[in-house]
């Protein structure tokens, strides 16, 4: 299926490109320490950086992680299940859980994202970023991703269920 091709190369590309975000974040960290241990001096803005790209990389890794099959699993059976077994489990967790989830947290996060768009809301702390309504705005955008892998995931599973397979 073509559109379930187009999102999951979209979402492969937004992950890899959020892990290099991983290597930025590694180097200001270096360079909040070195200047705050080398001249003892600090800066509010490459602290607040850090939590931004770290903030950034989760968000926007949750839908590359579930296309990679890579996010925690607490289960011991999932493992042994044939593919059709496993299309089972993952189409009953995304239509009953995953799905609900990003939904309801993309309805709840969408006006807290808006209000701090509107009033171009930044930093409280002298020195901070001006940024903090781009941040609010990650949270709807990770889950709308996470939303859209979600219902590739579900696709690629009913296709699994209702295409006859080898291990039936």
């Amino acid at each position: 299926m073509p559109l379930i091709h187009f999102f999951d190369a979209m979402i492969d590309r937004i992950g890899r490109a959020a892990s290099w975000l991983v290597f930025a974040m590694m180097l200001l960290t270096c360079l909040v320490v070195f200047l705050r241990y080398g001249f003892d001096t600090g800066s509010i803005a490459l602290q607040e950086s850090v939590i931004y790209l770290h903030a950034t990389v989760f968000l926007l890794g949750l839908s590359y992680t579930l296309q990679a099959d890579e996010h925690v699993r607490v289960d011991i059976f999932y493992q042994h299940f044939t593919d059709h077994q496993k299309a089972w489990v993952n189409a009953i967790g995304c239509i009953v859980f995953l799905i609900p989830f990003c939904l309801f947290v993309i309805v709840v996060s969408w006006p807290f994202f808006v209000n701090a768009l509107a009033i171009r809301e930044s930093s409280p702390e002298p020195g901070g970023l001006p940024l903090v309504f781009v941040l609010k705005g990650m949270i709807p955008l990770g889950m709308s991703l996470l939303l859209i892998q979600s219902a590739s995931l579900l696709c690629r599973s009913a296709l699994t269920l209702v295409l006859p397979g080898e291990d039936d």
